[in-house]
């Protein structure tokens, strides 16, 4: 019997990949898991520490960076979080390719605003875009989804700026008395 040997590759690469894609949504979960939780931790301590500049301030506002970096870490946790649901609603492969993609722009985005702030936070949030990339195209390829990157690029910059909003919100109410015009913005 003669087989095609095109498609029998084709199908164990289909079957070796499907089967590898569940580990590394789980692993992709915990991990962002477990960089949301270093982000809270790092929240109520950059919190504690400007209501304790708030209190000692003469008038000079040399809390300014600190509200700035609050400002950071609660975009981030907010847009994260956003990220979190996108994820816990995959339903299935199929529904890789069409939830996913927009999220590895906004996760090098962070990455990028962490940098020098939070290095390892950082550093886990490019590991988390290099694994939610691969898994988005073997899906793809499994599923043969198409998926037009500047329709994901548009829905990042939306979600992003959502997010802002929210965070700009949170901060103004949390800090009333705070000329934000000296605050920098994400």
């Amino acid at each position: 019997m003669m087989y095609n040997s095109n498609l029998i590759g084709m199908t164990c690469v289909n079957t070796s990949q499907t089967v590898t894609i569940v580990p590394r949504l789980e692993y992709s979960t915990c991990l962002l898991d477990s960089i949301i939780e270093v982000l809270k931790r790092k929240q109520i301590e950059i919190k504690k520490l400007n209501q304790n500049f708030m209190e000692l301030d003469d008038g000079d506002h040399t809390f300014v960076k600190t509200i700035d970096f609050e400002r950071t870490i609660v975009f981030s946790l907010e847009t994260l979080s956003q990220i979190q649901k996108i994820m816990h609603s995959i339903s299935g492969i199929t529904s890789i390719p069409k939830l996913l993609p927009l999220t590895i722009p906004v996760i090098r985005t962070l990455s990028a605003q962490l940098f020098t702030l939070l290095p390892s936070c950082s550093q886990n949030l490019s590991e988390l875009s290099v694994y939610l990339g691969s898994i988005v195209l073997d899906s793809a390829i499994i599923t043969h989804a198409r998926f037009d990157f500047s329709q994901s690029n548009l829905e990042s910059a939306s979600l992003l700026n959502e997010v802002k909003l929210i965070v700009d919100s949170k901060i103004s109410k949390q800090y009333p008395n705070v000329d934000f015009s000296k605050v920098g913005n994400n």
